[in-house]
């Protein structure tokens, strides 16, 4: 069976991506698997944030950063999703996005990734690395980007 991975953010452009992923998917008799992934960052200033509250008595575990990432891919794509007929399945991952996508796209057998693009100018590109384009040169299948 064919599988597609769309790459969930919080951003309106992941909405279209991820109905055109499922409609697509579903087009070819192919499974979409739906992926968020929390930063190392992202989960360190949030366990931190919360660490800091007076008389917290419990603490933010990679558990729960795990089971949060996968909680948002299962809601969006619940929402976008509705009279798609596509199966799909919520992952949620921590660490770095790029190894991050191709380590779940190569562990679930996806063929096809797709994920929303960041507008970013050359210098940027050069500064930062660019996810993207890293993903697009590194993943041995299809992969369709979508800017906002």
């Amino acid at each position: 069976m064919k599988r597609a991975l769309a790459v969930i953010e919080a951003s309106e452009s992941t909405k279209a991506l991820v109905r055109e992923a499922g409609e697509l998917a579903a087009g070819v008799g192919a499974e979409l698997v739906l992926l968020h992934v929390t930063t190392n960052e992202e989960y360190e200033e949030t366990r931190t944030s919360l660490e800091r509250i007076p008389n917290l008595e419990s603490s933010y575990t990679a558990g729960q950063a795990l089971e949060g990432a996968r909680q948002f891919a299962a809601d969006l794509g619940r929402e976008v999703l509705d009279g798609v007929d596509v199966e799909h399945e919520s992952v949620g991952r921590i660490g770095d996005e790029r190894d991050e996508i191709l380590a779940t796209a190569t562990d679930l057998g996806c063929d096809h990734v797709f994920l929303a693009g960041r507008k970013r100018s050359p210098t940027g590109k050069a500064l930062f690395g660019d996810r993207t384009q890293s993903v697009i040169l590194d993943f041995d299948g299809a992969v369709t980007v979508v800017t906002e």
